[in-house]
């Protein structure tokens, strides 16, 4: 064995054929080195860094389970006509006692209104009535106070109203972040939808009150709740065809994939089952499907789907929408009285001839269909307004049973 002072074996090792000769016990710079883990360390030649590992801890990801309304289910779309809560609540509870819905009576003007109720829900942002419509301002005002003391009427009597009925779910409505944005203006007067971060503050805001809103009402009502998103005003947002406060202009389309993040992420931060509804003949299905709404809204009386003026692009998108396993809120009972009897069998055939185009087993109408009104029934009278959600009612239980009705004539 070699000794330190062994020449040859220096030698050997500067050629790489030997190890270098241990340093004396007592070098203060190899024990320096040897304690920083540099031992091996050769003066001038850089040393690799050792590999780190990170431990990371495996997330496991788990899906929302939001839950549905029950099978033969029946709804309004929010709008009755009148002025009084109370009246307006016993009628919802009683007739459509699976999933009543809390009334919206515009009758009683400013703030009653479908966006005034909306800006009534808004954190941190106020606005006002001008004589163009809604306007953010600097502080809640007389508008801004009366739309959040009518909605606390409503939801007053709609308590009182559900005390007696006990139902598992409830529905509530509210106007959409982009038809919002497209309604109220600015200081200036252009739409809030111009700014598009205004635009975001909005949908901010709307998100934490609406979902302030359903928890309320879901601790007052003891039931689960379903958020029905309004937004007329869609088709129109992406299309790029609101005109401008000068009237001579259009308002910048917003790219389809920016409507339906805003989309997303309110109804992901809500976390209960959310319903969007485009009213229209042409409403965006292909857009809506992939923003994880639980359900859509249509007008099944529109002349695009409905008889013989339908359209076979406008059926493929509502068979697109049922193949992906999303149920429709289907419009099907007119929003005034017609002037002659209207029975639940007529109303039904239109449901199945159109599950039958698309190739859809009738009895999937039961888990596929909501059956409401076609719109809202604000214009419609009291005696109407019932009737109508009688026939919604028959409906939904024909649709768990198609036998039941007389055949097709």
């Amino acid at each position: 064995m070699s000794t330190p002072d062994d020449p040859m074996a220096r030698i050997l090792a500067a050629a790489g054929l030997a190890k270098e000769p241990a340093p004396p016990a007592d070098d203060p710079l190899a024990a320096a080195l040897a304690a920083a883990g540099l031992a091996d360390a050769k003066p001038g030649v850089p040393v690799a860094p050792e590999p780190r590992f990170e431990v990371v801890e495996e997330v496991e990801v788990v899906e929302r389970e939001l839950g549905r309304w029950p099978a033969g289910a029946a709804t309004g779309l929010g709008s009755l006509p009148g002025t009084d809560p109370r009246t307006a609540a016993e009628l919802v509870a009683g007739e459509l006692p699976l999933l009543p819905h809390l009334p919206e009576l515009p009758a009683r003007g400013v703030g009653a209104d479908p966006v005034g109720r909306a800006a009534g829900m808004l954190v941190d942002l106020a606005v006002e009535v001008v004589p163009t419509g809604w306007r953010v301002t600097a502080r809640p005002g007389r508008d801004h106070r009366r739309a959040v003391d009518l909605l606390r009427a409503d939801l007053d009597a709609f308590d009182e109203a559900c005390d007696r009925t006990r139902p598992d779910w409830v529905k509530v409505q509210v106007v959409g972040p982009w038809t919002l944005a497209a309604e109220v203006e600015l200081a200036a007067g252009h739409r809030v939808l111009t700014d598009r971060g205004a635009a975001r503050e909005f949908a901010a805001s709307l998100t934490e009150g609406l979902s302030a809103h359903v928890a309320e009402v879901a601790a007052r009502t003891g039931a689960q709740v379903v958020v029905q998103l309004d937004e007329p005003r869609l088709a129109a947002v992406v299309a790029g065809s609101l005109p401008t406060a000068s009237g001579y202009g259009t308002v910048r389309a917003v790219p389809g994939p920016d409507a339906q993040d805003a989309l997303r992420e309110l109804i992901t931060a809500l976390d209960v089952p959310v319903v969007v509804r485009v009213p229209g003949d042409r409403p965006p299905l292909a857009l809506l499907r992939e923003v994880g709404a639980s359900g859509l809204a249509v007008d099944a009386t529109q002349r695009s789907i409905s008889g013989d003026t339908a359209v076979p692009a406008a059926l493929d998108a509502v068979g697109e929408v049922w193949d992906a396993g999303l149920p429709l809120f289907l419009g099907l009972v007119p929003t005034r009285d017609p002037g002659r009897p209207l029975e639940t069998a007529e109303l039904a055939r239109r449901a199945y001839d159109l599950a039958d185009r698309l190739g859809f087993d009738r009895v999937r109408l039961g888990e596929l269909a909501v059956p409401t009104p076609a719109g809202g029934l604000a214009r419609s009278t009291p005696e109407w307004s019932r009737r109508a959600m009688e026939l919604c009612r028959d409906l939904a239980h024909a649709f768990q049973d198609p036998d039941e009705l007389p055949p097709d004539p």
